[in-house]
């Protein structure tokens, strides 16, 4: 006959303890969860005012932004299976989309991950998605004919690209990289053509314009 050494009071020990320490992450995510809405939210008005010219209020926005990114790097920081999640790289990637935004715009170059202090893999998909912004950059100054300048843009732009294009990583280790830097691909292809068509129309333009007025 079996005899079991089984104690239900050590039973109830056990899993109470599991339950407070589920509790306790159950609490940590949600307010994870909160706060990454506010990062992607305040994110998100930092550049749409970069692209209205109001760089005040894409300074104030962006500054709220990177206090709540840096509260809820911290708050996570004791959790490294939600620190190193999608729940916190995408609310990151945006926050780093509109931070490296700015700072090119302000002369502050491109700053590193340990110098923002975010993870390397939200920081590259804030990289990638940066592409997109400087592609409408480079719209509006192809609109208002400057020309020089939309190809900065466009080498910038493609410049992050083959960057990314050089990191050939498994989908787990770098989540979302092998994407965007395809979608990059794609915006600096059109970009590009779109910026050749205008500027030969302006050039074929301003020859005919030329042309006529030495013939008048």
């Amino acid at each position: 006959m079996v005899q079991l050494s089984f104690d239900k009071a050590v039973l109830r020990s056990i899993v109470e303890s599991i339950n407070r320490y589920l509790e306790e992450r159950d609490q940590v995510r949600e307010k994870a969860i909160r706060l990454s809405r506010e990062i992607v939210r305040q994110s998100g008005w930092s550049v749409t005012s970069v692209h209205k010219g109001d760089m005040d209020a894409a300074r104030r926005f962006l500054g709220e932004a990177e206090r709540l990114a840096r509260e809820l790097l911290s708050t996570l920081e004791p959790y490294p299976d939600l620190y190193y999640s999608g729940l916190v790289y995408n609310a990151v990637s945006e926050y780093v989309e509109a931070r490296l935004l700015l700072d090119l715009l302000e002369g502050r170059g491109l700053r590193s991950p340990e110098e923002l202090g975010v993870p390397p893999v939200p920081y590259l998909q804030g990289l990638g998605d940066l592409v997109g912004e400087l592609r409408r950059l480079a719209l509006e100054l192809i609109r208002r004919g400057m020309y020089r300048e939309a190809w900065s843009m466009a080498e910038a732009m493609e410049a992050i690209y083959l960057e990314l294009r050089g990191l050939d990583y498994p989908e787990a280790l770098a989540p979302g990289v092998r994407h965007k830097a395809d979608v990059a691909r794609r915006l600096v292809d059109d970009t590009k053509a779109f910026l050749l068509d205008m500027e030969s129309r302006a050039n074929l333009t301003s020859l005919l314009r030329e042309n006529l007025e030495r013939g008048g």
